[in-house]
């Protein structure tokens, strides 16, 4: 468990690590360069590296610990509906946080197909936010596994946004994340892209967040959208910056 400098969230809990790429907005992968770093300094839950999906079991436990509720990040480093984690170990993490209806877990995947498929065999509460990642045009189609998914509460995160999504449609969309790729290499992104996303979330009363223009140096281009920030969600009293 961590504090997270992720800014739609407050802290992550990762029951699995490891991923493989699937797409586009893998290329730079965030979480591949800190389960790197975090290797190399001899943190046991990383020796295995990243492309490794190793399940944690210790970790289940750590959500009935909390007291005060929360906002949590689920497989930040990870992808919790990869095709190598066990569908029983998915569904003890779907326990636990039904059980600990208190806090606001958010699940984020690349896998929308899996998702959808095994669906049904999941319990999803209110507080379990299911997420899809969406980066350019030729992903759009992970939005319509979503849709057909049992959650109650489903958002997408646009990060990185490599190019316009003209055919966006935003039914049964909870919430709209969208963020430029930041670090070494990274894409540019371009207004164009994100202005059509954000009138699109106003016309359709859906919560807009704009996360970040991204860039070499993520700070110095800033979060700010038309001279404001975006930072709209779901109904979620916690949260405090």
């Amino acid at each position: 468990m961590a504090k997270s400098k992720i800014e739609w969230t407050q802290e992550s809990w990762n029951p699995t690590t490891g991923c493989t790429k699937i797409s586009s907005g893998c290329t730079h992968c965030y979480a591949e360069t800190m389960s790197k770093r975090l290797q190399a300094m001899g943190v046991e839950k990383y020796k295995h590296g990243f492309h490794k999906i190793v399940t944690h079991p210790k970790t289940l436990s750590l959500p009935y610990c909390w007291k005060k509720k929360r906002l949590v990040f689920v497989n930040s480093m990870s992808d919790l509906f990869h095709e190598n984690v066990p569908i029983n170990f998915i569904r003890k993490v779907f326990k636990v946080m039904n059980d600990c209806s208190d806090h606001t877990f958010q699940v984020l995947t690349k896998r929308a197909e899996r998702l959808y498929k095994i669906s049904d065999e999941l319990k999803w509460g209110s507080n379990i936010w299911m997420g899809v990642t969406v980066e350019n045009s030729e992903t759009l189609n992970r939005i319509k596994y979503l849709r057909l998914s049992k959650a109650k509460i489903k958002f997408l995160s646009i990060e990185p946004l490599l190019g316009p999504l003209d055919n966006l449609e935003l039914k049964e969309i909870d919430w709209v994340i969208v963020g430029g790729e930041s670090g070494p290499g990274s894409r540019l992104m371009d207004v164009e892209w994100v202005t059509p996303i954000r009138e699109k979330c106003n016309q359709s009363d859906t919560p807009f967040f704009f996360k970040q223009w991204g860039g070499v140096n993520k700070k110095k281009t800033g979060r700010k959208l038309d001279g404001r920030y975006w930072d709209e969600m779901p109904d979620f009293k916690p949260m405090k910056k």
